[in-house]
């Protein structure tokens, strides 16, 4: 058989490497003579980079930067091979990964770091950027970005005379997996911003700053987008700069997944195969909307290509979502324990997993 492993990171726990790896080494346990490629994916946020770099095609870059509360580190971004195009990941500098629990500061935190590694991309010529906004600690509207790209935001406005003209020359695609307006019950602040430390006092805060920053904006630009599917994507960083659209050549937003499937040739590698094995930590009720695990599944149902779906979590929501699709849903878990117990027990579990799955398409193609 040839067989196509292409999940997602398990977040919190493995990147889509490791699981991709495992689930490998699992099926070679019980099929050593398959043809098994790795394909390993995500969604525009956390392990975007790490999915995109191991397709190949891409060096590493590093970059001096600030964190969402302000202090020093570095950054990393990929730059193809040819210097034609960048991959920066929002979460590498303004992630909330980069902050301990008592760390988070949903009020205070700024997307600043990314404006100043989407510079350096400016710096080494690239105008040609795949910015992936996922994993936020930020709620600032994508005002950090702006400020470091030279926009200047106070009480009187948003001026953007200083904007850098470079990003005239500059493609610009926003990937990102969330259809969220800006503001309201819906919006960056009362759908994300609890996850990243805020109380409701500063959810109904953290809206208000941003209605009037998009009041400002909308003056500056000429345009508003705070209703635009997906605007609130990462703290608003999505509305920030599709509110800045016509200083860029060209903005898109796109679908995360389907950024990662393109740059990782997944098309191409499903054209001769027989299965592709895709997951994520959790297949739920979430998984209908653009998760990685959807959109693997619709791409080898169109290519009418066997798929099966692990998750670190599997609830009935998930099951139906693939379901219409013909993609079977197997858990990673092998006896009852808490989410906890579940993360920490590394990658073993995938490598029965796997296992298990090979021997059952041993029994089927007897």
């Amino acid at each position: 058989m040839r067989v196509v492993i292409a999940p997602d990171s398990f977040k919190g726990s493995l990147t889509s490497v490791q699981v991709a790896t495992a689930l490998a080494d699992g099926w070679r346990l019980a099929r050593p003579d398959d043809e098994v490629l790795l394909a390993p994916l995500a969604d525009g946020g956390e392990g975007t980079l790490v999915a995109i770099a191991a397709a190949g095609g891409w060096e590493w870059r590093r970059v001096d930067t600030t964190d969402p509360i302000g202090r020093p580190v570095a950054a990393r971004w990929l730059c193809s091979i040819d210097d034609s195009r960048a991959v920066v990941e929002l979460a590498e500098a303004s992630g909330l990964s980069r902050l301990a629990a008592s760390e988070r500061d949903p009020v205070g935190a700024s997307t600043r770091g990314t404006g100043e590694v989407i510079r350096a991309v400016l710096d080494d010529g690239i105008r040609t950027i795949t910015l992936g906004i996922g994993g936020s600690a930020t709620t600032d509207g994508g005002g950090g970005i702006l400020h470091a790209l030279g926009a200047v935001i106070d009480g009187d406005g948003v001026h953007l005379d200083g904007l850098d003209p470079r990003l005239a020359e500059v493609d610009l695609r926003i990937a990102c997996d969330v259809s969220n307006p800006l503001l309201g019950p819906t919006g960056a602040a009362a759908t994300y911003g609890p996850q990243k430390g805020a109380s409701p006092e500063q959810v109904a805060e953290l809206d208000g700053a941003l209605g009037r920053y998009a009041d400002r904006l909308a003056v500056a630009c000429g345009r508003d987008e705070r209703d635009t599917p997906g605007a609130g994507a990462a703290g608003g960083t999505a509305f920030g700069l599709l509110s800045i659209g016509d200083r860029f050549r060209s903005v898109k937003l796109v679908p995360g997944v389907a950024v990662v499937i393109e740059e990782t040739g997944l098309r191409e590698k499903l054209a001769a195969a027989d299965l592709v094995i895709t997951g994520e930590g959790r297949i739920d009720a979430q998984t209908a909307f653009g998760k990685t695990a959807l959109g693997v599944a619709e791409l080898a149902h169109a290519a009418g290509v066997a798929c099966i779906a692990v998750g670190g979590g599997v609830e009935v929501w998930g099951i139906e979502a693939l379901r219409p699709l013909g993609a079977v849903v197997v858990p990673v878990v092998e006896r009852p324990q808490s989410v906890e117990e579940a993360m920490a027990a590394g990658i073993d579990p995938l490598v029965r997993c796997g296992e298990r799955i090979a021997g059952l398409a041993s029994i089927l193609t007897r």
